[in-house]
């Protein structure tokens, strides 16, 4: 016999406050509700079965990109089994994994020094030193808060997101910048980069930031958001290095398998390397092998025939 659920926003309180016992990130509990708030929406009081579930699932395959809708999933699937409901999870959409990027999503070297050249000639110092420190460090956006005037004088940042710590180094270019910017504007302790009221900065300040910067920096805007910096950095980090495991604890990744999307290369070196391949003959060149395939032919056969007739006379 099917069970009739009902999915309440008392539940998905419920689900919120396990997940912060669990030391989830905040952004992911944030990210988890919103979901789950969105299906409660979908559902306008109709109970929660298998049937509904997979009816949303298809509604929001045709809205969203498939690994938009397969963290949706994840979402939902995590709250149907703190609930108890696991006979109604749903199976992620299958992806094919992509053997390179789309180059025109992925912020270049050239967009990253047009970005920061912008940021300093219109005296946005906050902007240009938050792209740096991204760039410079790989880390997370939300990770930004742990750029600490203590950091920055050890050298050091240590990062906890996602149940995990791990230490970032900061170069010594970048703990000079910081250090200025620091003296400048009289933070002796504390996140570095805050907003006028001593707040750090989120992800929807730079975000905005960033999106006003790039028109001025003749950057096309869906290349220009914090997380591409983080992709430019695991790029460059692993053509320098090709060490993908030291990168993936550098970026605070628990599979390698994640760290490999970062380090995809982009469609046009995946065609440059495809052209060094065996390379494909013209018209000519192919008359040319046929005619020196016959000459050998040729000799073969007078070779065959010469030793047929030496084996003769011996007889």
């Amino acid at each position: 016999m099917k069970k009739n659920y009902k999915l309440s926003a008392k539940q998905i309180r419920c689900y919120g406050a396990y997940l912060r016992e669990q030391e989830r990130a905040d952004s992911t509990v944030q990210k988890y509700l919103h979901d789950l708030a969105a299906l409660l929406a979908y559902l306008r009081g109709r109970a929660l079965t298998k049937a509904v579930l997979l009816e949303w699932k298809g509604d929001l395959a045709g809205r969203y990109a498939p690994a938009s809708v397969n963290t949706m999933l994840a979402a939902v699937n995590g709250f149907l089994r703190f609930m108890g409901w696991g006979e109604l999870t749903v199976r992620f959409l299958k992806i094919q994994k992509a053997l390179f990027c789309d180059e025109r999503r992925e912020l270049t070297r050239a967009d990253y020094v047009r970005l920061v050249n912008t940021a300093r000639r219109k005296r946005k110092e906050r902007l240009s030193l938050v792209l740096q420190t991204i760039c410079a460090t790989g880390i997370r956006v939300s990770e930004l808060r742990e750029i600490t005037a203590e950091a920055v004088a050890s050298g050091r940042a240590e990062i906890a997101n996602k149940g995990k710590r791990r230490s970032i180094f900061l170069s010594e270019k970048l703990c000079r910048l910081l250090k200025s910017y620091l003296k400048r504007n009289g933070i002796t302790a504390g996140p570095v980069f805050v907003t006028r009221s001593g707040r750090p900065l989120d992800r929807s300040n730079i975000w905005r930031d960033m999106k006003v910067l790039c028109k001025s920096a003749g950057v096309k805007p869906d290349k220009v958001f914090p997380h591409n910096l983080r992709h430019l950095f695991a790029r460059t980090f692993y053509t320098q290095e090709k060490d993908l495991s030291r990168l993936a604890d550098i970026l605070g990744h628990t599979s390698v398998n994640t760290t490999r999307i970062y380090t995809a290369e982009s469609g046009l070196i995946h065609a440059r390397q495809m052209e060094r391949m065996l390379p494909l003959l013209t018209e000519e060149e192919l008359e040319t092998c046929f005619r020196c395939f016959a000459v050998f032919g040729e000799n073969m056969d007078r070779l065959s025939g010469s030793r047929k007739a030496t084996k003769g006379d011996a007889k």
